[in-house]
């Protein structure tokens, strides 16, 4: 099964399982957010196009990083008037990896990743030597 949603201005098809890098989507790592904006989703031959979107579907994601894109640098320069004006941006870019694809306002299966304590990390560490 795959949906095409529209997050930061641009559209993505997704199925189950990918990992892409979309605009910033607020939540922690290993958090898991719903994103509501389907435009189609289906199967093969069997398509649901919505208009604009598809009521009641939505798309399951974990957060896999928060990040930051490439510096891309805007530089302008006016010859011979003594004129520049260089200046660098980078785009907040978030990691998800989709988990499920949800019709019918169904809610996501699987619950958020919990992070484990340092006393649990440090309690497994000395139970493994």
């Amino acid at each position: 099964m795959f949906a095409v949603i529209k997050t930061g201005g641009k559209q993505y098809r997704v199925a189950a399982d990918d990992v892409l890098k979309i605009e910033k989507v607020a939540g922690e790592v290993g958090e898991i957010v719903t994103l509501g904006a389907v435009l189609a989703y289906g199967e093969g031959d069997n398509v649901t196009i919505g208009a604009p979107f598809v009521e009641g579907a939505s798309v399951a994601v974990e957060v896999v990083e928060q990040g930051r894109g490439p510096k891309v640098i805007a530089f302008k320069k006016r010859r011979r008037q003594n004129s520049r004006r260089k200046r660098g941006h980078r785009q907040e870019l978030t990691t998800v990896r989709v988990t499920e694809i949800l019709t019918a306002g169904a809610q996501p299966k699987k619950a958020a990743a919990k992070k484990a304590s340092k006393k649990t990390e440090a309690a497994a560490a000395a139970d493994a030597e």
